[in-house]
Formats: C-alpha cells, sequence, structure tokens
C-alpha cells in the first residue's frame, strides 16, 4: 500500500516536484538544526554581525517551506521554489567567500565553493529540466471548452 501511496504522489508531482519536495523539505530540516544545536559560527562573521545563527536558521525554515509548498504547483508556476531554493545557500556561500577576503577563514573559499555547486548550481540546473510527466490539463481547466 505504501508503494502505491509513493507512486501516486510522484505521478501527481513529477519530476520536478519530487526535487522541489525532497529540496525544501531538507532545507527546513537544516534549518532546524541550527536551532536545536547551533553549530559554530567560524566563517559566517558577516551573519551574525547581523543577528545570531539562530535567527539566519529561519531563512532556511522559511525558504524550505516556500520551496516544499512549490512543489506541489504545476511547472511554471513552480518558479518561485527554485527561487526560495537558491537564496540560503547563496547567503551563505557570500558569508563564507567574505570571511575569506577578510582573512577570518581560509578553509571559506572551499565552503563557499561546495555551497554553489552542489546547490545552487545542482539548482539551477534543475530548475531547467523540463517535465515530461507532467499530466495533461482537464478538458474543463481549458480556456475557451466547455466541461
Amino acid at each position: 500500500m505504501p508503494c502505491r501511496a509513493a507512486r501516486r504522489l510522484y505521478k501527481a508531482l513529477g519530476r520536478r516536484g519530487v526535487f522541489l519536495l525532497i529540496l525544501g523539505i531538507g532545507k527546513t530540516c537544516w534549518g532546524i538544526s541550527f536551532i536545536v544545536d547551533p553549530p559554530g559560527t567560524q566563517g559566517l562573521e558577516l551573519l551574525t554581525s547581523v543577528c545570531s545563527l539562530r535567527h539566519w536558521a529561519w531563512l532556511w525554515i522559511a525558504c524550505g517551506l516556500i520551496t516544499t509548498g512549490s512543489a506541489f504547483l504545476r511547472v511554471g508556476r513552480d518558479w518561485f521554489g527554485y527561487v526560495a531554493a537558491l537564496i540560503p545557500p547563496t547567503v551563505w556561500a557570500i558569508a563564507y567567500t567574505a570571511a575569506v577576503i577578510v582573512g577570518d577563514y581560509s578553509r571559506g573559499g572551499f565552503v563557499a565553493a561546495w555551497y554553489l555547486t552542489s546547490h545552487v548550481g545542482v539548482i539551477m540546473w534543475a530548475a531547467t529540466v523540463p517535465e515530461y510527466s507532467v499530466p495533461p490539463v482537464p478538458r474543463s481547466a481549458r480556456r475557451g471548452k466547455a466541461p
């Protein structure tokens, strides 16, 4: 029975929706982890000079929830989820790059490159992947067609 539900969910969401769902849940969990057990702030001084890491956790959570919600939208309307997914890793990459430039965290360049490739790059690539398994729009939903 669970496999049937998973197949039905996959069919309803399509590839792009499944990607957004997984990404959104992951970002939300990552943000919650900053609240439950905040890590060290080395390399994130640019962010922590504005507010605490617990406050920045809400950026991950909010963007994760938006990304998750966008998974249930039709292709073409799901773009907001991809934009929301890009925001937290981009902010973190900027913070780590700034830490390298200022000289606070020499390893930050590698962390920034990791965020830019494994997060930002993958999200930007996934946003361009066409959806082939989108269910057809019901006839009644098409413009100018009677139900």
